[in-house]
């Protein structure tokens, strides 16, 4: 919130529109309005000849992909690409290109070029379903910190395995327990598929570390129930994260690494308690160890991507948080820049930054329905509703919903 009694500024004199140094220095944003990570399955299947005995499994940027993050680039401005899977174990639905092979990351480079031949920047985002997914979809064993199996007995996946149309319930296909063997060469999938973004020229990396995914996973004590150096208490189901951040910071220079985190999260049965023990600890080690971090990523405590706000709400008191916000964690991270996602549309996104609670803002979907969002929001022009049916691919046609938004001017 604002401090009692200033004001707040629309459009062009809003903060969002004041420059921003992240990367220490290395890039300054000419303004606020970040492109978040959205997964779109947009790829083009790397197997064209795919069958029910041999289906295809790996997925291909293209040029529609290109095309889509071209249209969304501003001078000065920052987009973070959708989740990217450092491995084919990690890759969690049809349609998203990872970059684990030669072809994937040549495909992202020509996203890059685009992005960087309008004057814009990039960071390339790293996900790892881990327990959230189906064995159909990879090939191989669903990995998780424990075999715990889904919470919800009834759940099926949003996609159905390659070439059937019959729904698979999650909790059908327990994941097995990741030795310590496979953590090491999990995070080494990580920082090969970290270098491999880096090679292709994406400006720094963002590690996915929420949503219920693989690194929350560990973090949450209702999927992590292991007694050994990375589970146990609070502080151990910390381990994971920190060591993948320590070995991608390595990898890839501290300066150019990032994190998303969603420390209020509800997303694919993340149900873990002590909360604030657990990312307060996280993110006090973090800046310990890693104190020169690109920018922080975080997701406001009150959204929520299938509750409602009074649905949450009623989490959050049972938790004994009633009006938690993100304070705690703005003052670990003190001088690191830090964003902050949560359905801000041209309303509630004004006083953001003013009010110190944030340096930048991500857009998500308003930013897929208007790839002129910068411009809207700048010259307080109304914003185009999105289609949430077209939201996740793969589609027949993948331009429709993604790459034909018109802009402001092209529609009028």
């Amino acid at each position: 919130m604002l401090p009692m009694g200033e004001q707040v500024n629309f459009g062009a004199d809003s903060g969002l529109f004041q420059p921003l140094a992240i990367a220490n220095g290395n890039i300054r944003l000419k303004h606020r309005i970040i492109h978040a990570p959205l997964t779109r399955n947009r790829g083009t299947p790397l197997q064209a000849d795919s069958t029910a005995e041999n289906p295809n499994r790996i997925w291909i940027p293209n040029d529609v992909v290109v095309n889509y993050y071209e249209q969304r680039t501003t001078d000065g401005g920052l987009l973070i690409s959708e989740g990217l899977p450092p491995s084919l174990e990690g890759n969690g639905m049809p349609g998203v290109p990872g970059i684990f092979i030669p072809e994937q990351a040549e495909g992202w480079r020509k996203v890059v070029e685009a992005v960087h031949a309008k004057g814009g920047y990039i960071y390339a985002q790293l996900w790892h379903s881990g327990r959230a997914n189906i064995p159909h979809l990879t090939g191989t064993p669903i990995v998780a910190p424990s075999s715990v199996p889904w919470d919800d007995p009834e759940e099926c996946y949003a996609y159905p395995p390659p070439h059937t149309s019959t729904p698979v319930k999650i909790a059908d296909h327990p994941p097995i327990e990741l030795t310590v063997e496979h953590i090491k060469k999990t995070i080494g999938d990580f920082c090969n598929a970290a270098k491999a973004a880096m090679d292709v020229g994406f400006d720094g990396v963002e590690l996915h570390g929420g949503n219920g995914y693989l690194p929350e996973q560990f973090l949450s004590s209702n999927s992590n129930k292991r007694n050994d150096a990375y589970g146990g208490s609070a502080e151990k189901r910390c381990a994971f994260v920190i060591e993948l951040m320590e070995a991608l910071a390595k990898t890839v220079g501290e300066g150019n690494l990032a994190i998303r985190l969603t420390p209020f999260g509800l997303f694919n049965q993340a149900r873990g308690e002590q909360r604030v023990e657990t990312w307060g600890h996280l993110c006090r080690e973090l800046k310990h160890r890693l104190p020169r971090l690109s920018y922080v990523s975080f997701v406001v405590p009150r959204y929520e991507q299938i509750f409602s706000e009074a649905e949450k709400q009623k989490f959050l008191d049972s938790w004994g948080l009633p009006t938690v916000d993100l304070t705690m964690f703005r003052e670990i991270w003190g001088d690191t820049p830090f964003f902050s996602a949560g359905g801000f549309n041209d309303t509630n996104a004004w006083g953001q930054v003013e009010s110190g609670q944030c340096d930048g803002l991500l857009f998500g979907r308003y930013f897929i329905s208007n790839p002129d969002l910068v411009t809207r929001l700048r010259d307080g022009l109304p914003l185009a509703m999105y289609d949430r049916s077209r939201f996740y691919g793969p589609f027949e046609d993948p331009t429709i919903g993604y790459t034909d938004y018109p802009t402001y001017a092209e529609a009028k």
